[in-house]
């Protein structure tokens, strides 16, 4: 039901919060939907928290503002997630980053919110036996 790159990037931005392998797995995915500008913004999104965990504050406001304008794009696949959720919490760390050089705060992850039970199943598959498991999503 759901692509495997896509499940790797759940996986990847959850788990592991390595925003640099979400943006490496959707890109692939993003490319083979036809360069569908919702899965766009959910990379985009991954790519904001990259630039602000590196210290690139303009990087982030940039990919953030592009993620939230494509928020409300349609999709003829199926997400699973509380995608209003994500952009919602989106919002809110872009209104922090626009005010940053005044009110500076430490990077912070955000999560996205796995709906459908079979998502966060196989999402949960990808965690490397051995490890534990944190109830984010």
């Amino acid at each position: 039901m759901y692509h495997r790159l896509y499940i790797e990037y759940l996986y990847y931005f959850n788990i592991e919060q390595d925003y640099y392998e979400c943006h490496e797995v959707m890109e692939e995915y993003w490319l083979n939907e036809g360069r569908n500008r919702l899965l766009q913004a959910l990379l985009q999104v991954a790519v904001g928290l990259h630039h602000f965990r590196n210290q690139n504050i303009e990087g982030a406001i940039k990919l953030f503002e592009a993620a939230l304008a494509k928020s409300n794009e349609t999709w003829e696949g199926e997400l699973g997630i509380d995608a209003a959720l994500l952009f919602s919490k989106t919002k809110e760390y872009l209104e922090k980053l626009h005010e940053h050089e005044s009110t500076p705060f430490s990077f912070y992850p955000l999560y996205i919110s796995i709906l459908d039970p079979i998502l966060a199943e196989a999402v949960a598959a990808c965690v490397p036996e051995g490890v534990a498991e944190d109830d984010k999503f």
